[in-house]
């Protein structure tokens, strides 16, 4: 079933962020129907730093790439801002389209852009973002590929400008609509009810962040889509690698976390490397 077609169904679709093979590959056996590569997480893993724009395009399509190699889910991609004008969102969108991508998130901020969580954002003019929305149209191979029109208004210019330019990149033919960062359970409410006759719709939900917090099937009721939790494994993660680092450097050994990791074959099983040994086996000589 094509991405398209399961956001068509009455059930939300519950997207976990991930940011390399692994953590799509641990995602998908645990059930997820797709994954959300999130470049905050991508920031926070590869570079172990903030999300402020700094990861290039070409650093997002190798990890789109691997990731597409490694689970059969549909994989939505933060294009950030699509790195550049308008030309260049058009040279993003056929380089993850290749990569495997099967949604790409367009916003509408300047660069360098900021995590949707955080303060001290600006924003392009909806004109120059609505001129992405047709490039990235103009650029797709298959409109099985959506484009999502992510706005980060709200902080800016106040709830009704989030709703206006929403229209307006709705009537540019986003595929998809995300107003980032709802500030409470009226705005969710009002943004479905307007925006959501138009076209289906995306949350977000971020620990610690401004939009309240809600499982998936509150958001289902409210009339939301889709629902992605980019960051939180990465959140998970490093919880656990602080914990980790610090249980070795007391004991000098691995004994006294052993019960809350994997050991050698127990990753191996995880990850499937008889299996994948048993495939290139199968490809010898001896065949």
């Amino acid at each position: 079933m094509s991405l398209k077609t399961r956001l068509r169904a009455p059930e939300i679709l519950v997207a976990p962020g991930v940011y390399d093979g692994l953590s799509a590959h641990v995602a998908a056996q645990s059930g997820a129907e797709a994954v959300y590569l999130s470049g905050a997480s991508l920031a926070y893993t590869r570079f172990g730093g903030p999300d402020l724009g700094l990861v290039g395009m070409s650093e997002v399509a190798e990890a789109v790439a691997a990731i597409r190699d490694r689970v059969e889910v549909p994989v939505i991609v933060d294009a950030d801002t699509g790195f550049g004008n308008a030309l260049n969102v058009q040279r993003t969108v056929r380089t993850f389209e290749r990569a495997g991508a099967n949604a790409i998130q367009l916003e509408d901020q300047t660069l360098p852009k900021r995590c949707g969580h955080l303060d001290g954002k600006t924003l392009v003019p909806t004109g120059e973002m609505t001129g992405k929305i047709r490039a990235a149209l103009d650029a797709r191979t298959s409109e099985e590929t959506l484009i999502i029109a992510r706005t980060d208004a709200i902080a800016v210019e106040g709830f009704e400008a989030a709703l206006a330019r929403a229209h307006a990149y709705a009537e540019a033919g986003a595929d998809m609509l995300f107003v980032e960062a709802l500030r409470d359970q009226d705005q969710m409410r009002r943004a479905v009810a307007e925006l959501g006759p138009r076209c289906p719709l995306m949350v977000n939900m971020v620990e610690g962040g401004k939009t309240p917090a809600a499982d998936a099937a509150e958001l289902q009721a409210l009339g939301f889509d889709l629902v992605i939790f980019p960051g939180g494994a990465v959140r998970a993660i490093a919880r656990t690698l602080q914990e980790y680092y610090a249980s070795l450097m007391t004991h000098g050994t691995n004994a006294p976390f052993a019960a809350r990791m994997f050991d050698f074959k127990g990753l191996n099983a995880l990850i499937g490397t008889p299996e994948i040994l048993a495939r290139g086996d199968s490809y010898g000589d001896d065949q």
